[in-house]
């Protein structure tokens, strides 16, 4: 079984960082596009960021693109999302996605990732 596994969630002062990480179990998945997406309290879940598979194509919530940025380092399977100067807003479950085919871009729709993590916590305090 693939599994992806998040990390780095925790609480956070408003105007602070975060860096979450996405360690995926299956070195294969380094053929495949990753994203974040995330789900705040009462809401559905939303596109975040996404990255191919090089890591040359990067795709970030318009809205976000000021303050998060994505990145992945294949030598060991892992994503990242840098948070900077989160808001209150920012508090949600985040969680990381493979593409179902690989060598795909990145997508902003859920249907287009086949293996998902559990989730990490991320809470901004005012």
């Amino acid at each position: 079984q693939v599994l992806l596994v998040e990390s780095g969630g925790g609480l956070v002062q408003a105007g602070g960082s975060l860096r979450l990480a996405c360690v995926a179990s299956d070195p294969t998945l380094k053929n495949y596009a990753r994203a974040w997406f995330r789900r705040a309290p009462g809401e559905s879940r939303e596109f975040v960021a996404g990255i191919d598979r090089s890591g040359d194509g990067i795709y970030v919530a318009d809205y976000l693109r000021n303050r998060f940025t994505i990145s992945r380092d294949n030598a060991v399977n892992t994503v990242y999302l840098q948070m900077d100067n989160v808001i209150p807003d920012d508090t949600a479950i985040y969680y990381c996605a493979s593409h179902k085919f690989p060598g795909r871009g990145p997508s902003g729709n859920t249907w287009d990732y086949s293996v998902w993590g559990q989730g990490t916590q991320v809470t901004v305090s005012r």
